[in-house]
């Protein structure tokens, strides 16, 4: 009876017997020197550049001839292609319909996306109490507790209601142990 060495051993002097030529070329490509890897430099390159139609043109060729370790990359660069080029094409008729597409883009996680949205509408509307509101449910997120206090004192000067609704958004559970917004929620009980 074979020890499980012994069959690992006969399992790889059979594999050396049996090696193509093709797969040498597999593994020369896997050191990033084939013309798929030379193409996909090519690709961020055009992505780096903000030539994001180009850029993803240019990885859809890649992703057809990508060995595996390169396949992943090419999807996630094209995702973002794909996302840069919606952002320049947005529109919005009202600040309450971008601030509706902030929102949207926080929920799924897009952290930097929702505070450039939420800070244009600012820009052109800096008495959105609804934007320095989204701003401090994103700064709860993302653990920035400074800007959040700092964004929902605003959001409250603007419009008092956002007290109440503070009260009750569990967005910002991550601050219910800080006695600073316990106070900012809460300012009649001492």
């Amino acid at each position: 009876m074979k020890t499980m060495m012994q069959e690992a051993r006969s399992a790889a002097a059979s594999r050396k017997k049996t090696a193509s030529p093709a797969g040498k070329s597999e593994s020369r490509s896997s050191t990033g020197t084939g013309p798929a890897y030379q193409h996909y430099q090519a690709a961020l390159q055009l992505l780096q550049q903000g030539k994001y139609e180009k850029a993803l043109a240019a990885l859809e060729k890649v992703l057809l001839e990508a060995p595996p370790e390169l396949r992943e990359r090419c999807k996630m660069y094209m995702s973002t292609c794909q996302r840069q080029m919606e952002k320049a094409s947005l529109e919005f008729l009202t600040p309450e319909e971008h601030y509706d597409y902030a929102v949207s883009q926080l929920n799924t996680g897009f952290y930097e996306d929702a505070r450039e949205q939420f800070s244009q509408i600012l820009l052109g509307h800096p008495g959105a109490d609804y934007a320095f509101y989204g701003l401090a449910v994103l700064d709860a997120v993302t653990g920035r507790v400074q800007d959040c206090l700092g964004n929902l004192a605003r959001a409250i000067e603007l419009n008092p209601r956002n007290r109440l609704q503070a009260r009750v958004d569990n967005d910002f559970q991550s601050m219910v142990d800080d006695p600073r917004f316990t106070e900012l929620l809460y300012p009649e009980i001492p």
